[in-house]
């Protein structure tokens, strides 16, 4: 399918309540290596968005139908800045990132086409079974976009934070874990009164852990995993795939320093 040739989609987002309160919103017309998730949690004076998808359509006019009140502030956070999880970032009055990866959100990477993928994360992709094709987009978001004059939107945010700053929801806090490895400000967002981490793109269930492209560090990586292997975790909501626990968490990281750890 060429560029010209793309469907246009009805709905770019769809959206999977957890429970009351958290809502996981994707892109399902995107491949696997930018289809992140965005987790949408309902708090008592603050609502919290973790991670902003790939800025390819309005995000907030989406999300703003799960939310009771959308006067409400809400914390918009990127857990790092890569085209899929930080591009609608720039769509919110609060905007948070950890400082080593600012210079990244404001000009953040092209991940449309293949041949802009980083080599390193191609064949970690092919390797894990998740090829990647020509083209990362089944479908346009809307009338005349071409993806090949699409500049994935940068953003500077308004709030840095660093390893053990809060972030506070009125009726939940989240501490701010500093997880460097696939970028260098990588964050997770822990509640450790309900058990519950925001990984980011730090850990998830099934796809391979991208260590190879620029932003990364295999060394810092290792003792991110060693550090989350003994996080007493009930639920990982990650950047990618479903939802997990703590047997899963420790599988993952035991198989990661496996193979990386000297």
């Amino acid at each position: 399918m060429g560029t010209n040739d793309l469907p246009v989609c009805e709905a770019w987002f769809e959206a999977e309540p957890v429970d009351d309160l958290l809502v996981r919103i994707f892109e399902p017309h995107v491949g696997p290596l930018i289809q992140a998730n965005s987790w949408l949690l309902g708090g008592a004076t603050s609502d919290l968005l973790v991670d902003s998808g790939n800025g390819l359509a309005p995000l907030r006019p989406f999300l703003q139908r799960f939310r009771p009140d959308p006067d409400k502030p809400l914390i918009a956070v990127a857990t790092h800045a890569h085209m899929d999880h930080v591009c609608g970032l720039h769509e919110f009055e609060e905007r948070v990132l950890h400082p080593a990866d600012v210079r990244t959100a404001e000009v953040p990477d092209r991940l449309l086409f293949s041949e802009e993928v980083w080599p390193g994360a191609r064949a970690q992709m092919a390797r894990a079974g998740y090829p990647l094709a020509p083209l990362g987009i089944q479908a346009a978001p809307f009338e005349g976009f071409d993806p090949r004059t699409f500049e994935p939107p940068g953003v500077t945010p308004t709030r840095l934070v660093e390893e053990g700053d809060q972030i506070d929801l009125g009726d939940r806090v989240f501490e701010v874990l500093h997880l460097p490895g696939h970028t260098d400000g990588s964050i997770g967002l822990w509640d450790a009164a309900n058990g519950t981490l925001f990984s980011g793109d730090a850990v998830y269930a099934l796809d391979p852990v991208i260590d190879t492209a620029p932003t990364s560090d295999i060394a810092r990586y290792v003792e991110t995993m060693r550090r989350l292997r003994e996080l007493p975790v009930d639920v990982v909501h990650a950047g990618h795939d479903l939802s997990f626990g703590r047997d899963v968490l420790v599988e993952r990281c035991e198989d990661y320093l496996r193979r990386r750890a000297t």
